[in-house]
């Protein structure tokens, strides 16, 4: 396992018509294409995907539920300020914790139009239950790219999860290049989300459906839950020429105790993770184990951006080795839930260690998710991304599906 370093960006780049990016879902989630990669290439739909899945096998999603990240402002001059929010961090960087806290918040935020706000609060007016309400931001702090953005809100016993779902705005993808509407509320969330906290949506999961989960069922294919609250970073191109300079984003991840036992007594299931998102969450978990097991004493663990590959080059330790180091680590600080964050970026030369396939979308030319692909699929992402361009499959978040599974696996 190597270090994706000297990889250079423009290798991993295709020919994307702005046409064949999908601008708004299907009417039904499960009739998008899916793209089937076995042992052969081939097309069905969406809703016929266990038909292409081993019995016993298991699908791990990720249940971050979207929160309505976009906020409108219009100062008195008439100059309008778009507030986009990031991550939390006063006072506390734990997101979900976050979107309960009430009165005020400290957050990272991207600014539209940041020239125009020089000074001064920004006010917003809105409705909740029928009962007035208002939020106001405050520039604190300005860096690069973001700021740092105070909120207060009235009244005050509002939690900010409410006050973003009533006075924001779906965050949708630049690329779509349209303004969130009414619909986009349902149908830029899986059906499953649970936990608030991404600025962007797992799409592999928005094609399932009620029906799609009872054929899963039929075949005693299982399902299992982690949570990384998407951030957006995700959408970042890299923009240097190779990848050694690229700086991934951090995202959170949650997993419960329960889930890695399973993994630990998978018993020759395959797991199958749905999306890049429970990809980089399951094979972080190898890592973060291994990293217990090489620094016993460290009071918390998190990834950095490399730290996998650096890892690999010591004596290798079974995922059921990792798996159990992560298990003594919750006991021992009587945890059911184990809290990390991680910047794993997953390229080629990289190893995986615990998923076996992936149900994804299709990614942007010169991404890091394309990357992950890459890692997975060798060449043959050329070959298969080749094929869905000239049989009319629709491209990133709103687009159709990719099963990627290696009969040799």
């Amino acid at each position: 396992m190597h270090k994706p370093f000297a990889i250079s960006i423009d290798e991993y780049d295709y020919p994307l018509p702005q046409e064949r990016i999908a601008q708004y879902p299907l009417e039904k989630r499960d009739e998008s294409k899916l793209l089937v990669f076995t042992d052969e290439l081939k097309t069905d739909r969406f809703k016929n995907l266990a038909d292409h899945l081993p019995a016993d096998s298991m699908l791990i999603f990720n249940n971050t539920r979207v929160v309505q990240a976009r906020l409108n402002f219009n100062k008195e001059s008439g100059a309008h300020i778009e507030i986009f929010c990031l991550e939390p961090l006063e006072p506390t960087r734990e997101i979900q914790e976050a979107f309960l806290q009430k009165e005020n918040a400290t957050w990272k935020c991207l600014i539209g139009n940041r020239k125009k706000w020089k000074s001064g609060t920004l006010k917003m007016n809105f409705t909740v239950n029928d009962q007035e309400a208002s939020l106001l931001a405050e520039r604190v702090l300005d860096e690069d790219e973001t700021s740092q953005i105070r909120f207060s809100w009235f009244p005050e016993h509002l939690s900010f999860s409410e006050v973003l779902e009533q006075s924001g705005k779906v965050p949708l993808p630049p690329y779509m290049h349209r303004p969130a509407e009414a619909s986009d509320r349902i149908r830029y969330q899986t059906i499953y989300a649970q936990h608030d906290g991404s600025v962007a949506a797992p799409t592999a999961g928005l094609h399932f459906t009620k029906p799609v989960f009872d054929a899963l069922d039929k075949k005693n294919i299982s399902s299992a839950y982690v949570t990384l609250h998407v951030g957006a970073g995700t959408f970042k191109p890299v923009s240097s020429a190779e990848v050694e300079q690229h700086q991934m984003h951090t995202e959170q991840i949650l997993v419960s105790k329960s889930l890695i036992e399973e993994l630990l007594n998978k018993k020759g299931k395959k797991i199958i993770a749905v999306g890049t998102t429970s990809i980089r969450t399951l094979e972080s978990l190898y890592w973060l184990g291994v990293k217990m097991h090489y620094f016993p004493n460290l009071s918390s663990y998190t990834l950095s951006q490399w730290e996998a590959y650096d890892l690999a080059e010591k004596p290798k330790l079974t995922v059921a080795e990792s798996l159990n180091m992560l298990l003594q680590f919750l006991t021992k600080h009587q945890q059911e839930i184990f809290h990390s964050e991680t910047q794993i970026l997953i390229g080629p030369g990289y190893e995986f260690q615990i998923i076996d396939g992936m149900i994804t979308n299709f990614h942007q030319p010169k991404s890091t998710l394309l990357l992950l692909i890459s890692a997975y699929l060798g060449e043959e992402w050329k070959t298969i991304y080749d094929y869905a361009l000239r049989g009319d499959f629709r491209f990133l978040s709103y687009g159709d599906s990719c099963l990627f599974l290696k009969t040799n696996c």
